[in-house]
């Protein structure tokens, strides 16, 4: 039997941040985490603000919660500007986003999003063939004009993973690996995991697309999906791409770290093999997504993938999932929606203000787990 006083249960972006939050508010604080198909480990670092192309062909139902979290994800992107001065490097570089047109229906697409958007506070802008040249002279001669988000940007998730950890660490944090079956509720939280006990006055649930099942026993259906995606990565080349790079209408990320090595994803879809084993490369998806990056980028065609592999997304209904439990204040949810890791240190950290019990209901009203008590 383990006690502690603020148990989080998964240990990836969100997790630590809380963790860390809460450990410097004076809580002693154990982190649980399965350590399997964590999206944090397995993610290649993209900063979104904008709506995503793919997000709005796949889920159209879900879009109308995108839209109005656009705020949301504005400050979620200053919050790892915070984060970088205060714990980085982590090779933060935000020099914005671009999303990608070929064609002149793909950028009327574009503006009309641009102005949707622009509407909840991002800064975007339109920019022509002319304009692209002056910052992203090695796209190739098919694209006609694109939508810059000055918001965006990208991180480098191995070195924040690793710092981040280093400071829960520092603090005194408890990390444990283990699976978590069952919360129940009483005088303090008691949760059963495969190898040990855990007993807390208060449990923030940080395990993505595990949250449903969690907390399913106490009432709440929180639909989270887990979502098998495919990424790769080049060796280092002469390419200097500062934006992160998305498409009007494919499924794309591609953004350059500072070792010259450039990402590629996207999400392009991996082959499930259940909660308990890693996703599988889908070769199609491999062969799908390196072409078109290559067809965007057309230098990127003489530079080899040297690694490939896949993770775990979490998809929900657009919206994330932030605060406590109905009817049960002791359990706290902390689930970004999507673009998990570029919300995750603000969804940490307004799920800390709720266990301190300073919330800012402004931010958390919308994102109350209590939408589907019903």
């Amino acid at each position: 039997m383990i006690p502690t006083d603020i148990l989080i249960i998964g240990g990836g972006i969100v997790g630590q941040v809380t963790a860390i939050e809460l450990a410097q508010a004076g809580a002693q604080v154990t982190v649980v985490d399965a350590g399997i198909n964590a999206g944090s480990t397995a993610n290649a670092g993209s900063l979104h603000v904008q709506m995503q192309s793919r997000f709005m062909r796949l889920y159209p139902d879900q879009v109308p919660d995108i839209e109005a979290a656009l705020p949301l994800y504005c400050e979620a992107a200053e919050e790892w500007v915070r984060l970088d001065a205060a714990y980085g490097s982590f090779e933060l570089v935000r020099k914005g986003g671009l999303m990608l047109a070929e064609d002149n229906s793909q950028l009327a697409f574009l503006e009309k999003k641009a102005a949707r958007e622009a509407k909840k506070g991002v800064s975007v802008e339109m920019l022509d063939r002319p304009a692209l040249e002056r910052i992203a002279p090695w796209l190739g001669p098919q694209i006609v004009g694109a939508e810059l988000c000055r918001n965006e940007g990208k991180v480098n998730p191995l070195v924040a993973n690793l710092r981040l950890r280093a400071v829960a660490d520092a603090l005194g944090v408890r990390f444990e690996q283990d699976h978590i079956c069952s919360l129940s509720v009483g005088h303090r939280v008691e949760a059963i995991g495969q190898n040990k006990t855990y007993r807390a006055d208060r449990v923030v649930v940080a395990a993505a697309w595990g949250a449903g099942a969690l907390v399913q026993g106490l009432g709440v259906m929180i639909p989270s999906v887990a979502e098998p995606l495919h990424m790769n990565i080049t060796e280092a080349c002469s390419a200097r791409i500062s934006q992160l790079v998305q498409h009007a209408e494919r499924s794309i990320t591609l953004k350059q770290f500072n070792s010259g090595q450039i990402v590629i994803g996207g999400g392009w879809s991996a082959c499930d093999r259940g909660a308990h084993q890693v996703p599988a490369v889908d070769p199609l998806s491999l062969l799908g997504n390196v072409s078109l990056a290559a067809r965007l980028v057309p230098t990127l065609g003489h530079v080899r993938i040297i690694r490939t592999w896949a993770g775990m997304n979490t998809t929900m209904d657009g919206a994330s999932v932030i605060g406590p439990l109905p009817g049960c204040d002791k359990v706290v949810m902390a689930v970004p929606g999507d673009a998990g890791y570029t919300l995750g240190p603000l969804v940490a950290k307004l799920a800390a203000s709720c266990i301190l019990g300073q919330p800012d209901h402004s931010m958390i009203e919308r994102y109350s787990p209590a939408r589907f008590s019903a």
